[in-house]
């Protein structure tokens, strides 16, 4: 403000300057956002209207075809096609003409506008606390998550009509005025919806009792005049499938992520099963509304709803894929009190919402219950579990700012980049996990592009760059593959030995020792994990340059595979793929590699001499057992050391020392802060 006067331009002016700029980046923010929107709708709709008849709108046209279920004179719930309430078969009928016309473009924009409307109307339910700076980005960031996520994609590709009642229940509760009008809306949800009726309650409790009565009286009128115009059909669906259970395919299939089709997968049947799954969602509703009530009096609406419509999820007899969208919608709740933690929800929902499950977890027996599961899980978080922080709390607009390791003078040019400099606090653990899981899913993706395009292609691509090695190794006098492995072989318990050892301690070892430092050690596993994270990204760089055949894979060495069995080299795809990985991708070896960073870690961190003799026993049985079984070459675990040691290298580079070599380097100037003082044992 001085320099302004000095240079003759008022403080006012300068200010005024200031703020038309940050206007204006604020706009610009505003338009990039809307073209993405615009771009994700665009890609929708051309995906859905491009793919052939009958593989689109599959549910729309099963309605409205020329033996569609909506023209039929009898039951609508004949086919098990029809899964809508009597009323919302009731409401569609009359529309089946005008369906039939608009099939495509018709429906499949008037979806797009309404999921433009309900993002709409979610960005202004945020509370007018949040902001110019949230609010002007807030509508397309909504209307962005909503076209990404499952629910959306697959109510388009079905040509399902699930989005209706949400927006109608966000338009009672946000948009109109007069409460008799907002309990209407809702009531009709509920009536399309039944377990919306799970709002009334909300309402109720929130001092909206005049809305809550109209609801509760809109969703008998409409479900009474369903019930006389088509006695049968309600008959059908109230009592015969229990409000839907059944209809549009297995209660016990993996698309219904309600505690009834988890109790069905869990193999609970009969009279049992229905007691149980009452006694549970009873639970959840009473749990739900009352968490849902506490957050809106605290002037958090927007996670009120969102937190009942994940209970009336939980307690639905069916709750399919297009029907999940309200736990989207509780991204908006504030976890943790520390501002690193306040990511972690929002992102764990927008990939839960965004990519299917065996995306997120292996697919292995032991995840199979979190794998048919994961939508359902995280609704019952959201509605029973989850500590969303109050307004009141002294961290929900103030949270525990991240503390960072002081740096030391001998340290005063690292790290080269300051954002990356080390942290005194550990990760939180979910985040940490969904960054494991999705790092190794691209991982085990990468790995499984580089093929060299086509198998056969690939095949013979890798089997040169194996004779390259194999040259270099000879030339080097290091190619001693074949007589290691045939003398492994010839002592069976060795062979049997070094086989187990590959097969079993590759993932396990790196996981106990990342487990280890996080729960003891929570500064040195952030540094672990980067240095160890940093040398996997440079190995993919290798398996996509270098495609490289092991020795178990290379006709005419006479290499025995003591891991897999006899090869068939006849088969021109053999050894390209196998169920979860590219075996071209050898160099560098990442087994090594792993094994080295473990022993390497180990003898940095253990206090003990004998531990850190133990730490280098498992990189030497490791290099042991991946030549002796024929699955890497001697100069595929020099490829591995190297990487390591880039991955250290880098880590020190980007992010500077570990804090604890940073804090002896201060304590021996004098120069420990009191804050890293409190900090030498971080809980």
């Amino acid at each position: 403000m001085a320099n302004a006067e000095h240079s003759g331009q008022p403080a006012a002016a300068v200010a005024a300057t200031a703020a038309r700029a940050a206007q204006a980046r604020l706009r610009a923010l505003g338009l990039g956002l809307w073209l993405i929107v615009a771009a994700l709708a665009a890609s929708e709709a051309a995906a859905v209207l491009c793919s052939p008849r009958g593989e689109r709108l599959a549910d729309l046209e099963t309605w409205v075809g020329p033996h569609g279920v909506l023209h039929v004179n009898g039951s609508l719930y004949d086919s098990s096609r029809f899964t809508g309430t009597p009323f919302g078969g009731l409401v569609l009928k009359p529309l089946t003409r005008a369906a039939e016309q608009a099939v495509g473009w018709g429906w499949t924009l008037s979806t797009l506008l309404l999921v433009a409307a309900l993002g709409v109307v979610a960005a202004r339910a945020l509370p007018q606390s949040a902001g110019r700076r949230i609010s002007l980005p807030a509508a397309p960031v909504a209307i962005g998550l909503l076209m990404l996520s499952l629910p959306v994609r697959t109510t388009l590709w079905l040509g399902q009509a699930s989005i209706l009642p949400v927006l109608l229940v966000l338009l009672g509760c946000f948009v109109v005025r007069g409460q008799r009008v907002s309990g209407v809306l809702i009531g009709v949800a509920a009536a399309l919806q039944p377990t919306l009726l799970l709002f009334a309650p909300l309402l109720w409790c929130t001092g909206r009792r005049r809305a809550a009565l109209s609801a509760g009286v809109t969703f008998a009128a409409c479900t009474a005049l369903a019930w006389a115009a088509m006695a049968h059909d309600s008959a059908t669906y109230w009592v015969h499938h229990m409000a839907g259970a059944g209809l549009g395919g297995r209660a016990d299939a993996l698309g219904n992520q309600s505690l009834h089709g988890a109790l069905l997968r869990f193999g609970l049947t009969g009279p049992l099963e229905i007691a149980l799954f009452l006694a549970l969602g009873a639970v959840v509703a009473v749990l739900g509304v009352r968490r849902a009530v506490r957050y809106a009096r605290d002037g958090q609406l927007l996670l009120a709803v969102a937190v009942t419509g994940c209970a009336a999820l939980a307690v639905s007899p069916t709750a399919w894929q297009h029907q999940l969208l309200w736990v989207l919608f509780t991204v908006v709740g504030r976890v943790g009190r520390r501002s690193a933690d306040r990511y972690v929800w929002p992102v764990a929902v927008v990939l839960v919402m965004s990519l299917p499950a065996r995306m997120l977890l292996p697919d292995k027996p032991l995840f199979q219950p979190l794998l048919a599961n994961l939508v359902l899980l995280a609704a019952l978080a959201a509605a029973t579990a989850v500590p969303f922080l109050f307004r009141s709390s002294a961290s929900f607009d103030n949270p525990l700012p991240t503390r960072y390791a002081a740096p030391a003078p001998r340290f005063r040019y690292l790290p080269r980049l300051p954002a990356l400099r080390r942290v005194l606090s550990r990760p939180n653990l979910l985040f940490e996990l969904l960054l494991i899981r999705l790092t190794y899913w691209a991982y085990a993706q990468i790995r499984l592009a580089a093929t060299g395009g086509t198998n056969s292609g690939g095949r013979a691509l890798a089997e040169r760059h194996g004779h390259q090695i194999h040259r270099l190794e000879a030339f080097l006098r290091l190619d001693i593959e074949h007589w290691v492995n045939h003398t492994v072989v010839s002592a069976g318990r060795l062979e049997r030995f070094l086989s187990f050892y590959y097969e079993s301690f590759h993932f396990g070892i790196p996981l106990a020792i990342l487990g280890v430092l996080y729960w003891r050690r929570p500064l040195d596993y952030r540094w672990a994990r980067a240095a160890l994270g940093s040398a996997t990204v440079l190995a993919l760089a290798g398996f996509w340059l270098y495609p490289l055949a092991p020795p178990r894979l290379m006709p005419g060495l006479g290499i025995v595979d003591t891991v897999h069995g006899p090869q068939d080299f006849a088969k021109p795809d053999y050894g390209t793929l196998t169920e979860l990985t590219n075996q071209y991708a050898a160099m560098p070896s990442l087994h090594f590699g792993w094994a080295l960073w473990c022993g390497l870690v180990i003898v940095m961190l253990a206090p003990r001499g004998w531990m850190k003799a133990l730490g280098l026993l498992h990189p030497l049985l490791t290099v042991c057992a991946i030549v002796a079984t024929g699955n890497h070459w001697v100069l595929d675990a020099v490829g591995g050391a190297a990487v390591v040691g880039a991955g250290f290298g880098l880590t020190y580079l980007l992010q500077g020392p570990r804090t604890t070599v940073v804090r002896v380097a201060a304590v021996r100037v004098g120069n420990l802060p009191k804050e890293a003082e409190r900090d030498r044992a971080p809980s």
